[in-house]
Order: structure tokens, then C-alpha cells, then sequence
């Protein structure tokens, strides 16, 4: 589907701080069966029987502006989260979808034609940086992480420290009672969680937590010379 004759007078194509609209905003019904379909076909890759509630995406974008532009999406799937990005000011041109289903991948094509879309694992970010030396401000990600293998976050989670600046964050959502990154990986990657809420009208309820670099703190050196 072409986005040609799509957009509508506001959905401007200049640099005057206008954010782009998406082309195309799906009906709550079409939106999950589109959903369900992709979860029978892969539900390890999906791992959820129904897309993110708009409260949930409300929540893990809360933090991000149109200062934290660019933003990385991990497994955007059907783009609740990211129409909840552009809502609160982030250009659909600073956006960076990175999704493994083909058919996600090619509704999220249609729907934000300005975006940069690409069909691929998140692992890539661990081979390629997306938005060169000025780095994302903010990574969103509804990956499934407690259903990967450990080497594969930890795969992942480098990869997006290397593409995100100094100051930003990840932002994770989970279905579990805990941070779904292990300890170890965030000792390992010198990173702090901080838990930002919990949406119990979610299906199934989910947390979001917020994953930010640790403060490097003075050395006790002197105290032992």
C-alpha cells in the first residue's frame, strides 16, 4: 500500500519542528487479530497473545520527549508503542524500528513510511550503530527477553548500550514480577533498574522498568595510600 494521497494536511513533510503523523492508525480489532495471527505462526518470537494496551505504552513512553530524539524501537510489532513515541513529540524520521517479524516489519512500513524500519533481529545492534556518533537518547523495547537465552540479552543489551548516548536509557517492559535482565548482565554492564510502574489493565499485567548507566563514583585509592 502506497502512502502516496495517505497523509493528511497535517501530516507535514517540513523540518519546522512539525512531527510527522503516521499514514495509518489501525482499528483496535483489526490491530489484534493482525497480532494473533503472528503470535500462532512464532509465539516464542511474539510471546504475547495480544498487542501492548495503549496504558502500557503510555507508561514506558512516558519519560521520552522530543529531546531524547533519536529513539531506537525494539520489537515494535504492530506500533502501539510507537505512535505513542510520535504522540509525545519524537519525528517519525528520528525513529529506528528494528523488527524480526516480516509482516510486522512490513505493516510498520506502511504505517510510518518515514521511519527507518528494519526487517532484522535486534541483535544486529551489536554489528552496526544507527544513528552514528550521535548515538539514541532513548531505546524502547518490547522484546520477549524472558524467553532468550542469556547470551542472546547479553547480546542484545550491548549492542544497544553501543547505540545509545551516555545519558539515555533503555526502557523494558516485562510480564514478570521482577527486571527481566538478570543481575549478572547488569553488573556486568555497570547498569542500574529502577522499576517506573505496573499496568494491571494490561494482558496479561505488565511492569516497565527503566535501565540506565551507573555513576562512576570516586576511586578509595587515596584513602589507602
Amino acid at each position: 500500500m502506497s502512502h502516496t494521497g495517505k497523509t493528511t494536511s497535517q501530516s507535514l513533510s517540513s523540518r519546522n519542528n512539525v512531527r510527522l503523523l503516521p499514514s495509518r492508525i489501525p482499528k483496535p480489532r483489526e490491530h489484534t487479530m493482525f497480532f494473533l495471527r503472528e503470535w500462532i505462526s512464532d509465539p516464542l518470537r511474539v510471546a504475547a497473545i495480544t498487542p501492548s494496551s495503549q496504558r502500557l505504552a503510555r507508561l514506558i513512553t512516558s519519560e521520552i520527549d522530543a529531546n531524547a530524539a533519536p529513539v531506537i524501537e525494539l520489537g515494535p510489532g504492530t506500533g502501539v508503542f510507537t505512535r505513542a513515541l510520535i504522540a509525545n513529540g519524537i519525528d517519525e524520521r528520528d525513529l529506528a524500528l528494528v523488527e524480526l517479524g516480516a509482516r510486522f516489519a512490513t505493516e510498520l512500513k506502511r504505517s510510518f513510511p518515514s521511519a527507518r524500519v528494519l526487517h532484522a533481529s535486534a541483535e544486529i545492534l551489536s554489528q552496526r550503530t544507527l544513528f552514528g556518533e550521535q548515538g539514541a537518547g532513548a531505546i524502547v523495547s518490547g522484546l520477549g527477553l524472558l524467553s532468550m537465552p542469556k547470551h542472546i540479552v547479553e547480546q542484545i543489551l550491548k549492542g544497544a548500550l553501543d547505540n545509545l548516548r551516555p545519558e539515555g536509557g533503555i526502557y523494558q517492559f516485562t510480564y514478570g514480577w521482577r527486571c527481566p535482565v538478570p543481575d549478572a548482565l547488569l553488573s556486568k554492564f555497570n547498569l542500574k533498574a529502577a522499576r517506573l510502574g505496573t499496568v494491571c489493565a494490561n494482558l496479561p499485567p505488565a511492569s516497565v522498568y527503566k535501565l540506565t548507566r551507573c555513576r562512576k563514583t570516586a576511586t578509595s585509592g587515596s584513602a589507602n595510600s
